[in-house]
This record gives structure tokens, C-alpha cells and sequence, in this order.
């Protein structure tokens, strides 16, 4: 999905190929100096080409994305995922791999039609996970 564009903004872009769920997130980001290319904080209205390496923090993660295509309006994941090479540290990778394996082994589970434990009920269950 080749664009003809030449420059957008970096808020946009970033927006566009769903690395922020929304533009006032990335904006955000992009101000809170969240968003850098070598190392320079970029302002939101900062204009990326082709070829240019952004450095993400989202979340306690440090990411890295190379911009291979331009993007102004969002698309699908799957039409997006073309246009930006992940280069992101393994280590950042397994961070979070990490982390999705540690709180995904913590679910509770209840069976079904049993509703929410009485007040009673969470005490023992407190009880329960505090010994």
C-alpha cells in the first residue's frame, strides 16, 4: 500500500499505524518527549520520511520503528503493519512477553451463575490468599 506522500506529521503517522490507540495519545506522547528520532524529543507536528527510525516509550516500554511507508489516515492492522519495520530490543520484547505470562497465569475464576462473593465470602478468600 504504497502512499504518495512525502512528509507527515509524526502524531499522525504514529496514530495511523496503531501504535496509539488514539491521535491525542500520540500527541500526548510526542510532548511529553515520549517520542524521539536519535535521541532529539520530537514535537507532534514534527514531519517523518521514509527511512526514519523513531524510539517509542509506551507504557514502560521501549520501542523502536522504522517508518518504511506514510500514513495520514488510520487503516486496519493488518494494512498498517507494512508500513513501519519493528526493531524493538529482544530484551523489551521479553519484557513484555514477560510480563503477559506472569498476569495472564494470575486469572480467577468463578463458575458460571455463581455471581460476586459476599462480603463474607471475600474475606475468606483474602484469608485464602494472604496464607
Amino acid at each position: 500500500m504504497a502512499s504518495n506522500l512525502d512528509k507527515v506529521r509524526v502524531d499522525k503517522w504514529l496514530w495511523a499505524v496503531r501504535i496509539f490507540k488514539s491521535r491525542t495519545l500520540a500527541t500526548n506522547a510526542c510532548k511529553s518527549n515520549k517520542v524521539t528520532l536519535d535521541g532529539t524529543p520530537l514535537k507532534p507536528s514534527y514531519s517523518i520520511e521514509r527511512g526514519m527510525t523513531l524510539e517509542v516509550k509506551k507504557e514502560g516500554y521501549n520501542m523502536v520503528f522504522k517508518v518504511v511507508d506514510l500514513l495520514e489516515k488510520r487503516v486496519s492492522a493488518k494494512l498498517a503493519e507494512p508500513c513501519y519495520e519493528n526493531l524493538t530490543p529482544e530484551e523489551e520484547l521479553n519484557k513484555f512477553k514477560d510480563w503477559y505470562l506472569f498476569n495472564s497465569g494470575n486469572l480467577e475464576v468463578r463458575e458460571k451463575g455463581l455471581g460476586r462473593p459476599t462480603k463474607k465470602d471475600r474475606r475468606k478468600i483474602d484469608r485464602f490468599k494472604d496464607s
